[in-house]
């Protein structure tokens, strides 16, 4: 049915350290219990806050699910890839994709 029960949640391991292939794409339902756990969590990743690192948490006292989700996935964290899926929408936008092509 695309659900699955989640072992572990990673924040931005290195390709060798994955434990496996697939990522999470930022889109959450989580139960109120989460922000207790933001208040205390310590710096993660780039030494910021991750909501990753406390969703792994959470997942210790209550099962935390993952949808699978089937479609195409952009990561926009930079400008190169920011500006190539702007440039994909607009491609496939119905009034400015004939202007682009031009």
């Amino acid at each position: 049915n695309g659900f699955y029960s989640v072992d572990a949640f990673v924040e931005k391991p290195k390709p060798e350290e994955a434990p496996s292939n697939l990522a999470i794409i930022g889109r959450y339902l989580l139960t109120p219990e989460i922000f207790s756990i933001l208040e205390t969590q310590k710096p993660g990743a780039g030494n910021e806050i991750q909501l990753t690192d406390a969703i792994d948490t959470l997942n210790k006292t209550q099962s935390v699910f993952a949808r699978e989700f089937v479609g195409k996935r952009y990561d926009v964290g930079d400008k190169f890839n920011f500006m190539k899926t702007s440039i994909d929408y607009a491609l496939q936008h119905p009034q400015i994709k004939e202007s682009l092509k031009n």
